[in-house]
């Protein structure tokens, strides 16, 4: 077996409850996944939760819990929701669990013994909110500290600290020499603005224990735990380890021994991290950083997204400015929400959720284009031909290629936007065909009836297409329209979608509504 397709989100910190910046993040990259599995790839997609840090313990003690306790609590919800979401996930790690801890714990020994770690005084400000020290460049012109910081105190005591601040020319020249390294463009021009303007510090990688009790002790000096972002990144690695993925463990040492091994597993490097804009930096200039250090590939390309607004404002659950992801699929279903996701915000700049906005595209481009369009064309073959498919036609075989071909490019190019657009020109011209070749009126006469057979075949073999091209972005509706059209192989390549798949002969289903029409007025 070759290396997989190995793709990632960001792990979730358990301080709170799923948002719809989550579920937008885990929708995105299960299209990703998705789609390399109808090009072919052999995919395994980790997502999980980050579970240690000041936050989970101070939020812990706040409920009268340990904090294990009140982890345990919420990932059942994070589970839930990637349940709900229809993720095709792989794994889900929890750092929490034995066998991250092990593959943090091999990391830091490695470092350590390489001498890339070493011990200092810290006398300076810290950011209890964002567990974070601060400089005086971070204060604001007037001297105070911005909002975001939170609570800022003087802090003097001894750490762990990793030596980043010498690779810093080198991650400069990496970022130069492989600009799909960070995606989009705007976002690694933000990254080499940071490395060109600013010196790159060492990185403080530990709490004391006796300040952050909750975190992975360090395995040279157990009276420090862990700096959560040490912590949270090597998740990445951890399972590939874990699995006995060679390029991992070697550079984890013979003292690592993976726990649950499985013959010719080969995951790293990851080729995609998909993460938020507010992370990028963690994931662009300390991870690689960490990987170089501990003699490991650089994963292919960090893809980062934006953040989603409501109604022009800031997603606030104390406003009560928010989308709640679930109660959108209790009412609208998984696929409408998957495909508003997708479809109103490229991946990149932010986005602003309407619930007009949302109700429209429902309407117009779900009920009215897609499901109109399936509905129309099986009502009119079984109305005029019992169902049975006839002889093939090729009339809009060449939108259909064009459709396809646009389609696979820009999934190779993580264009999801893109390629639903693509995809829509056809659903568009399907809809227009009807209306061209109106066969509500050639079928009164009796002498155009094989240009009735034309027309019928090429609106039916139009959805069958349809499915295939669908099927990473609304794969519950992608598998409908294959159950309406009564065919038996899965929607799951897309070399399927080539012209003339559906068999003279074949008889399809009676249709339902794909996307039941709702009521324009909001409510």
């Amino acid at each position: 077996m070759g290396k997989r397709f190995y793709l990632t989100t960001a792990i979730d910190y358990t301080n709170g409850s799923p948002h719809l910046g989550h579920a937008y993040e885990k929708i995105v990259t299960d299209v990703i996944a998705r789609a390399h599995r109808c090009l072919g790839d052999d995919v395994f997609f980790l997502t999980g939760l980050d579970e240690h840090g000041l936050k989970v313990q101070q939020a812990a003690a706040e409920q009268g819990l340990a904090p294990q306790a009140y982890c345990d609590g919420l990932a059942v919800q994070w589970k839930d929701m990637a349940r709900q979401l229809g993720l095709s996930i792989d794994d889900f790690i929890r750092t929490t669990e034995p066998r991250h801890k092990a593959v943090v714990s091999a990391i830091l020994t490695r470092l350590h013994a390489s001498n890339d770690i070493y011990k200092a005084a810290y006398t300076g400000w810290y950011s209890v909110r964002e567990e974070t020290f601060l400089t005086e460049k971070d204060r604001n012109p007037d001297g105070t500290w911005d909002a975001r910081w939170g609570q800022v105190v003087p802090l003097e005591e001894e750490n762990w600290y990793f030596k980043m601040a010498r690779h810093q020319e080198w991650l400069v020249a990496f970022l130069e020499q492989n600009p799909s390294f960070v995606q989009p463009d705007s976002r690694r021009n933000e990254v080499l603005g940071f490395l060109r303007s600013e010196k790159l510090e060492d990185l403080c990688i530990s709490r004391p224990a006796a300040r952050l009790a909750w975190g992975i002790p360090l395995p040279f000096a157990p009276e420090w735990v862990t700096y959560v972002w040490f912590d949270a990144l090597t998740n990445y690695l951890t399972v590939p380890a874990s699995l006995g993925d060679p390029v991992v463990t070697t550079a984890l040492g013979p003292d690592y021994q993976p726990p649950a091994p499985v013959a010719d597993t080969s995951l790293w490097p990851a080729n995609i991290h998909v993460v938020g804009k507010d992370i990028v930096k963690f994931h662009a200039v300390y991870w690689p950083i960490m990987l170089k250090a501990a003699g490991l590939p650089l994963p292919g390309q960090i893809l980062v997204h934006g953040w989603w607004q409501k109604d022009g404002q800031k997603l606030s659950k104390s406003t009560g400015n928010i989308v709640d992801p679930i109660a959108v699929i209790g009412e609208w279903g998984l696929d409408a929400l998957r495909y508003y996701a997708v479809r109103e915000l490229a991946i990149g700049p932010d986005g602003n959720w309407t619930d007009e906005g949302f109700r429209s595209r429902y309407n117009s481009e779900l009920a009215n284009g897609l499901g109109n369009l399936l509905n129309r064309a099986l009502n009119m073959l079984n109305k005029y031909r019992d169902g049975i498919v006839p002889a093939v036609s090729d009339e809009l075989a060449g939108d259909a290629r064009a459709a396809a071909a646009e389609t696979e490019r820009l999934l190779r190019a993580h264009d999801l936007q893109g390629a639903l657009v693509a995809i829509w020109t056809l659903v568009n011209r399907g809809n227009l065909y009807v209306e061209q070749t109106q066969p509500f009126k050639i079928e009164k006469d009796p002498a155009q009836a094989a240009r009735l057979d034309e027309v019928l075949y090429n609106l039916v073999e139009t959805c069958r297409v349809l499915s295939v091209l669908l099927a990473p972005f609304i794969p519950t509706t992608s598998a409908k329209i294959h159950a309406q059209l009564r065919l038996e192989e899965k929607p799951d390549r897309l070399a399927l979608a080539a012209w003339g798949g559906m068999k003279p002969g074949h008889k399809v289903g009676a249709p339902e509504p794909l996307f039941p029409r709702k009521d324009l007025v909001k409510k």
